[in-house]
């Protein structure tokens, strides 16, 4: 971190999550099987790009995951760990959406997806000399527009691959309350939300300082951990530490709201202030009071209510549970990455073989508000 340029945050601009507060926790309490590393692009002397990039060793990882078991789960598990444990990606794989690199305006797409591939390679050849052999190289979430259409010309190698949409909950400019959001609902998502706020009546909730997100610190990685073991897949797991790390450096731009019944931390869900955004960080849950109370359902209500109160343009859910983010009002927005194996061969079948890795997931959209 002592090494970025002192012009970094400059050009990070509103996204904190380039800035070096939030690159410090990258480094500071990074998961266990995770090294980051930070690049600068420049032209002569001027620094006109910066970017993050990650190595994972999955080899390092007790679990990718335990909510499916099956024979497609057994086999990715097998692959993972004898053929593609060592993996390099590009951008921040804690986060959804574009917060792994950016350029100066003027500098055409093609231009900086040309160093970001440089880049990579660079990355590839330190490792190497370390020892490390990095197996799959990974560019991840690019939004479909006519800008980012651009990389395909420069990531001719890989394989371009569609993964789970970014829910993304675009707030009225004439709400100023929870009360406005729920008049706009149809009926029946009226009735889902005074299900659920009566089904949490007994739920106090409130937002952590530093000092006691500290002293609930393990009930917090606990809580987490239990969500995070049950997804269809992961690659990493957080510190217990994380959070208290990201509320000491971030201040009020981190927020973390407790879920207590009966005095007793029973859930939580985190927030980061992004620009004009709001983004979901990582949450975490008892299950048996996530069904008797629909914790989550209430976790993603509190987190809309918070962002209008505070009178952000979005609130960024990120990906899984696609479903019940669409019942509150959020759209998936497309997003694309791209792949590639060292080994050759493996490289040429990349497309099947990702399609059959790749966790199933249906889903059906939801409109909600009276006016869809």
């Amino acid at each position: 971190m002592s090494e970025l340029p002192s012009n970094w945050d400059v050009l990070a601009g509103k996204n904190v999550f380039l800035t070096k507060s939030y690159l410090e926790i990258t480094k500071k309490s990074a998961p266990s099987n995770m090294c980051c590393f930070f690049m600068g692009f420049y032209q002569a002397d001027k620094l006109i790009g910066i970017a993050i990039a990650q190595y994972l060793d999955l080899l390092k990882l007790s679990s990718f995951g335990e909510r499916d078991q099956c024979v497609k789960t057994w086999l990715r598990n097998f692959v993972f760990r004898n053929l593609a444990s060592n993996v390099l990606i590009l951008g921040n794989n804690m986060l959804t959406g574009e917060n792994g690199w950016t350029f100066n305006a003027n500098i055409p797409a093609n231009e900086q997806f040309n160093l970001l591939n440089s880049g990579m390679n660079t990355l590839v050849q330190t490792l190497k000399t370390e020892g490390i052999g990095i197996h799959i190289q990974l560019a991840k979430d690019f939004y479909y527009t006519e800008f980012n259409l651009e990389s395909v010309n420069q990531f001719t190698s890989f394989y371009q691959f569609y993964i789970q949409p970014n829910m993304v909950f675009t707030i009225s400019e004439h709400w100023n309350d929870e009360a406005d959001y729920v008049n706009a609902l149809q009926k029946k998502y009226r009735d889902q939300w005074k299900r659920a706020r009566k089904k949490s009546e007994h739920i106090s909730r409130r937002a952590l300082q530093l000092a006691e997100i500290q002293g609930h610190e393990q009930t917090l990685h606990e809580l987490y951990f239990t969500v995070a073991k049950n997804a269809p897949f992961n690659t990493f797991f957080l510190n217990a530490n994380h959070f208290a790390d990201l509320k000491e450096n971030l201040g009020d731009a981190f927020c973390l709201y407790g879920y207590f019944e009966n005095e007793k931390l029973v859930g939580f869900c985190t927030l980061i202030k992004n620009g004009e955004d709001i983004d979901t960080y990582f949450l975490g849950y008892n299950e048996e009071v996530q069904k008797s109370h629909m914790l989550y359902l209430n976790m993603l209500y509190d987190m809309l209510a918070f962002s209008i109160k505070t009178k952000a343009k979005k609130l960024i859910l990120a990906r899984t549970a696609l479903e019940i983010k669409s019942s509150i009002g959020a759209k998936a927005i497309a997003m694309f990455g791209y792949i590639k194996h060292r080994n050759p061969i493996l490289n040429h079948f990349m497309n099947r073989i990702f399609t059959y890795m790749q966790p199933e997931i249906k889903w059906y959209e939801r409109h909600p508000f009276k006016d869809n």
